[in-house]
């Protein structure tokens, strides 16, 4: 599995009740799912586990054939930067620096930035980022492009897994739709599994597999079920 959670509780505070109670969830590899969920479903933190930034109080995560929670920080943080790509609400690029930085920097985190420079080419193409953007500073391009660089920045390191967390949330119609086209073809030219999450439920339609926050996330109090998955045609 690419992604298999067994009785997963996670609280912020020791005295507060379980903000995460996950019973199973397994995601195969090269599967695309669509996980959706209201503001305060247990989204972010869900995504937080997944990603390394925080330890379970009990069970297990494993990503990628790796237990996280065995791993120190550090160990997580270079798992993270090795292995999974990540496309943020607000693209988080770093304003001052260059479309070319931003997108080397996942790979400098990664120790691969020697491997990076030979693929950004084929990458920029893809993506339709012509090369002479590359020295402009990332404040400087337009909202589709800050959008593409995001995708390069994510996928420089051909990451098994690709989580996008709320990406299209300010888009227009038509450039949302663009964007879903471009990131499905990019994950199956690069066979990635892709988890991304949305409050958005129109975009459901886009994926195979639908998972529910309101469902998978059963805290002891509601008496806990296992996760659902609903198949779309």
């Amino acid at each position: 599995m690419a992604i298999r959670l067994r009785d997963l509780r996670y609280r912020y505070r020791a005295s507060s009740d379980f903000a995460l109670h996950v019973d199973a969830l397994d995601v195969a590899p090269g599967s695309a799912v669509f996980l959706q969920g209201a503001s305060g479903s247990g989204k972010s933190t869900l995504l937080a586990l997944l990603c390394g930034l925080l330890k379970p109080d009990s069970g297990s995560i494993t990503v990628l054939g790796q237990e996280l929670s065995g791993l120190s920080g550090r160990e997580r943080d270079r798992f993270r930067a090795r292995h999974i790509g990540l496309v943020f609400q607000q693209f988080n690029l770093v304003p001052f620096l260059t479309v070319e930085a931003n997108i080397l920097l996942a790979a400098h985190f990664a120790g691969s930035t020697a491997g990076a420079q030979q693929i950004l080419p084929d990458l920029l193409a893809r993506l339709q980022l012509p090369a002479s953007l590359l020295p402009r500073r990332a404040d400087s391009l337009s909202v589709g492009q800050q959008q593409r660089v995001a995708i390069a920045r994510a996928a420089i390191n051909a990451p098994a897994l690709l989580i996008a967390d709320e990406p299209t949330s300010a888009l227009d119609a038509d450039a949302r739709d663009g964007f879903m086209e471009l990131l499905f073809e990019l994950q199956r030219e690069r066979g990635m599994t892709l988890l991304f999450v949305s409050h958005e439920r129109s975009l459901a339609s886009y994926f195979t597999q639908v998972l529910d926050m309101r469902e998978l996330n059963r805290r002891p109090s509601e008496g806990g079920v296992h996760a659902a998955d609903t198949g779309l045609a």
